[in-house]
């Protein structure tokens, strides 16, 4: 497979060109169909795979940005998007994420990041998972979708607090919440982007749902179009300290830019709860990946570097195919019903 191989001039290394065309195509179908950017996958993957962590998170970011384009284009088609809200996140994401990337080019020069920022993602997504597989099975009890939002107290005591100026967003259904709510919720997620090259999207989709009370749908549109900014200003940020590999970051685009298209239409096809569940399996294999890698950096048997490449990719390959299947037995059903 040598002959697939290209030299990236940036970064110094070697990789290969189909690899980065299956990490863009499955990250651009799970970015569009769960409004995450797709660093949860792509940053660790780049980095098991030989990138050095900085350049992971910069090239990263470079992708999420052009992605994410597409993606919200076809969400806004489908009625998906709070604009209103999205624009409000965009400069409390792109301080966030200032402070976030600063952190990483300081840690870069004190000593090992990549061990760091390999921990806080093994805490950051089985946190989220772990909560997420808590409310899905929690709400299955309920039997009804209707009655299982109900439970969700959380955004109902947020919206509680009046803390002025108070906020409305009719497009999601929200009547009142303390835009000092909204403000701190974006401004830490784009810490997380900027840290952990991430996109915000990973922990923006979950926060929107249990924290704010978005819908699923809207809060997968919304997600995408804060992704599509906080990416946007975390490449030129990244590109300026030298640490984005362009070349890569086009190749894995090509994939992604088709991924996001089927990603994206296979929503309508899925209900809200489907797609939490999907998601939290997800990430929690992701995690495992990380987990994986971690000891690798520890041990330094080469067994376990490949293990967690394999565990990454298959998550993705597998979700990637389960989405498709999704869409296509959809759009069999709605044109057999036409």
């Amino acid at each position: 497979m040598d002959i697939f191989n290209i030299y990236l001039l940036v970064s110094g290394i070697q990789f290969n060109v189909l690899l980065l065309i299956l990490i863009g195509f499955c990250v651009g179908v799970l970015g569009g169909f769960f409004g995450v950017g797709g660093g949860w996958i792509v940053t660790p993957a780049l980095n098991i795979f030989g990138f050095p962590m900085p350049f992971a998170i910069g090239t990263d970011l470079a992708n999420i940005f052009g992605q994410s384009i597409g993606a919200v284009k076809k969400h806004h088609k489908m009625g998906n998007v709070d604009w209103k809200l999205g624009f409000i996140s965009i400069i409390t994401s792109v301080i966030g994420l200032e402070i976030g990337s600063e952190t990483i080019m300081t840690l870069e020069k004190a000593g090992d990041v990549g061990t760091i920022v390999r921990w806080c993602y093994i805490l950051f997504l089985f946190s989220v998972s772990s909560y997420m597989f808590y409310d899905y099975f929690l709400n299955r009890l309920k039997q009804s979708e209707s009655k299982a939002q109900d439970q969700n107290k959380i955004p109902e005591k947020l919206h509680n607090i009046n803390l002025p100026p108070m906020i409305s967003f009719p497009a999601s259904g929200i009547e009142s919440v303390s835009i000092w709510i909204i403000f701190s919720i974006f401004l830490f997620t784009g810490f997380l982007s900027g840290f952990m090259g991430v996109g915000g999207g990973f922990i923006i989709m979950p926060a929107l749902v249990y924290l704010i009370g978005l819908p699923t749908a809207i809060a997968v549109g919304t997600s995408l179009m804060t992704v599509l900014f906080s990416g946007a200003y975390g490449c030129f940020t990244y590109a300026l300290k030298g640490r984005v590999e362009l070349i890569a970051a086009f190749i894995i685009l090509l994939g992604a830019s088709i991924g996001a298209q089927v990603g994206a239409t296979a929503v309508k096809y899925i209900k809200g709860y489907g797609i939490r569940l999907l998601f939290a399996i997800m990430i929690v294999f992701a995690g495992f990946s990380v987990v994986i890698e971690q000891i690798y950096k520890v041990s330094k048997v080469p067994f376990y570097q490949s293990f967690a490449g394999i565990i990454l990719m298959g998550i993705a390959v597998t979700m990637s195919s389960i989405i498709i299947v999704k869409l296509i037995q959809g759009a069999i059903k709605e044109k057999n019903y036409s």
